[in-house]
């Protein structure tokens, strides 16, 4: 009887509680007011993707070789009349060739030879970036990331002819076909395969300079292809996984892109995406999804991302003169600021340990990397851009104490991480010397331009100094030379990276790329790589804003 009296107290109590927490909620919110406005300006510029329909040039087979890229190349057999023509009873494991990277869907036809279809035809079709992909067995899968991220789907073909499109979509070059189970009382071969690709981009880019070397254009052929397929209705990290937009990525994309196919409405979609999609204390989130509505990975906090956003931003309102998306967005830029004010020490150092165990902080995939430089080195040169964003939007007067915390940790970095003697950059207790550390030092301002040069061409000597992981961190390396004037390092550390990769048979830019360990993987398993990823194009960036080192 008690219980059934205190039960409508207990119940209005919890109502009030729960519309109070909510309201405390939003009140705590610093972009109540503007996210909503943010999300309808990054759906207003949701590009209209264009579509190509794209056809198979060839058949291929795949063969050991130690020279080529992991070990498979993939060598032309056939046309691709074959598949169209023959019993597929007879071609089952066929791998086709579309000729280049394509992301979108695959569609496909099957038509009786002989006999009467009296059974369903099941077939597997594997989609692979590289020749490896279809070499290499899924199974057992031992890698970190979802098995499901690796392209194989089994189809069941109910009725013969009749078109079946794979609900999935996919990215890459080749398309094996196996078959799993028919009846023996017909045969049957492909009717018609297509690859329906989709991508943002519609404009073509500027022509490069006749004196371009041929490498050189090779590398920006590639590079533009690897955008090319990034730019969906997001700039996506990679179209075959994640496929979501992540803010180190939308960096270097919007560069290499204001550099190129200049979509600045995609752009700003996914400034707009970032900055509606924020946490509730208004730190952003590092990535975010878009269906089955747009939202944001929950706890995904990368602190070196943070700042990229108010880098990325300034850029692109130097680049385009959109004050009104600056401005607009200048409350997000402004609250990054906090992380750099909450982890700077008395000392003028950032305090990267605690900023490690309370943050996930990347630069780079690489084993064993002391981030204690480069968390210095962003922190102040996103403080710098960011000061440099508010001059340009009438806004220095919100951020006044900005220029004297910059000062005070380019100090304490000079102070604690130089070694006049070796002219390198230190970090951490055990003074690593990396290629990461001198990047972000020079690029943060803190190095003279002697001093950065010196640096710069020092580490390559340094037998046991920590060497980029992957062309994410490779670009701010490249950044950092031409930073320093070393133009001709610059030209040459392009060609070989990315002219590596283009010399191994790469039709899109690789996510991970170790000259000396192919098999590299992050996760586990190399096939779950990204073999066309974002943050791997920017030589496009570099290629095209300077000619003068690139296109002659």
């Amino acid at each position: 009887m008690l219980l059934n009296l205190l039960k409508p107290k207990f119940l209005l109590f919890a109502a009030l509680f729960s519309v109070g927490f909510a309201a405390n909620a939003i009140a705590q919110d610093p972009y109540h007011n503007q996210r909503q406005d943010w999300l309808k300006k990054a759906e207003d510029n949701k590009p209209q993707l264009s579509e190509t329909d794209k056809y198979p040039v060839g058949l291929v087979k795949l063969e050991k070789d130690a020279t080529a890229f992991q070990g498979w190349k993939a060598s032309t057999v056939d046309s691709a009349g074959k598949l169209y023509n023959s019993s597929f009873k007879n071609q089952s494991g066929v791998i086709v060739d579309f000729g280049e990277h394509l992301t979108g869907y695959l569609t496909f036809t099957l038509k009786a030879l002989k006999g009467t279809p009296d059974a369903p035809v099941r077939l597997k079709f594997t989609v692979g970036e590289v020749p490896s992909e279809l070499a290499l067995p899924f199974d057992p899968y031992k890698g970190e990331l979802s098995r499901a991220w690796l392209q194989d789907e089994i189809v069941t073909v109910t009725t013969i002819p009749s078109p079946v499109t794979i609900p999935r979509r996919l990215a890459g070059r080749y398309v094996k076909i196996e078959l799993l189970g028919t009846s023996s009382n017909f045969d049957f071969a492909i009717g018609s395969l297509e690859f329906k690709a989709t991508t943002a981009v519609t404009a073509k880019p500027p022509l490069l300079a006749s004196t371009t070397p041929k490498l050189i254009a090779d590398i920006d052929r590639v590079g533009l292809n690897t955008l090319k397929e990034c730019m969906q209705t997001v700039y996506e990290d990679g179209p075959k996984r994640d496929r979501r937009l992540w803010i180190g990525d939308l960096y270097l994309e919007s560069l290499a892109n204001q550099y190129s196919y200049q979509n600045n409405a995609l752009t700003k979609r996914c400034f707009y995406l970032l900055a509606g999609l924020s946490d509730n204390d208004g730190i952003l989130i590092s990535n975010v999804f878009e269906n089955p509505e747009p939202h944001a990975q929950a706890g995904s906090r990368l602190l070196d991302y943070c700042f990229l956003f108010n880098v990325a931003l300034n850029e692109y309102v130097k680049a385009t003169d959109d004050k009104q998306t600056g401005l607009d967005l200048w409350p997000v830029a402004k609250k990054q600021l906090d992380i750099a004010r909450k982890y700077a020490g008395k000392d003028g150092m950032m305090d990267y340990i605690k900023a490690g165990k309370e943050w996930w902080v990347f630069f780079d995939w690489k084993d064993g990397l002391d981030k204690q430089a480069s968390l210095q080195g962003i922190t102040l040169y996103t403080l710098n851009q960011t000061y440099e964003l508010a001059k340009l939007l009438g806004k220095e007067g919100d951020v006044s104490d900005i220029p004297a915390l910059a000062k005070k940790l380019k100090s304490a970095a000079y102070k604690n991480l130089y070694n006049p003697k070796s002219g390198l950059f230190v970090s951490g207790a055990n003074r690593q010397i990396s290629y990461a550390s001198q990047a972000w030092m020079v690029l943060s301002g803190v190095a003279s331009k002697a001093q950065a040069q010196t640096a710069l061409k020092a580490v390559t000597t340094v037998k046991d100094a920590v060497h980029p992981g992957a062309p994410y961190l490779y670009h701010y390396y490249v950044a950092a030379l031409i930073e320093s004037d070393l133009k001709n390092e610059a030209k040459e550390a392009v060609q070989n990276y990315w002219g590596g990769m283009v010399k191994k048979g790469a039709d899109t830019f690789w996510e991970v790329y170790d000259p000396n360990d192919e098999l590299k993987s992050p996760y586990g398993f190399y096939p779950v790589n990204s073999y066309c990823h974002a943050w791997s194009c920017t030589p496009v960036y570099f290629i095209r804003k300077y000619p003068e080192i690139f296109q002659r």
